[in-house]
């Protein structure tokens, strides 16, 4: 299984595999139904063999449907992407992602989230990250 950032996919192939990460697995025309303003249902289904063919997505057979679901874990997906966007545009610095994140207006934490997160970085502190 291959490391893929996000990097060379078009904006309609990362629509698609949102949905998929979003979901877990998919068919083409809950692909399609998730979509909004979507193309055909060929378009879609063609899109989707050109991310199996690049290594972002699989396939299995369920009955006469493909389920398709992610090459790459959930994880390791959001890990490569954090990792693209703070070396992107915060010059590497996950102090300033964090900081950018906790000023956001529409991620006002709770009490509780702010202890948890200051919890974690006592815990990342103790372990020398």
């Amino acid at each position: 299984m291959s490391e893929k950032a996000p990097i060379g996919l078009s904006p309609r192939e990362r629509q698609i595999m949102d949905v998929v990460y979003e979901r877990g697995k998919a068919t083409v025309q809950e692909v399609q139904d998730a979509m909004p303003d979507p193309p055909s249902y060929s378009a879609v289904r063609a899109t989707m063999r050109v991310l199996e063919d690049k290594g972002r997505l699989h396939h299995k057979e369920e009955g006469r449907k493909y389920v398709y679901y992610p090459a790459v874990a959930p994880e390791r997906a959001r890990r490569n992407a954090l990792q693209h966007i703070v070396k992107t545009f915060f010059g590497g610095s996950a102090e300033q992602a964090a900081v950018a994140l906790l000023r956001m207006s529409d991620t006002g934490l709770a009490q509780p989230e702010l202890d948890r997160l200051a919890a974690r970085i006592e815990e990342a502190r103790k372990e020398g990250r």
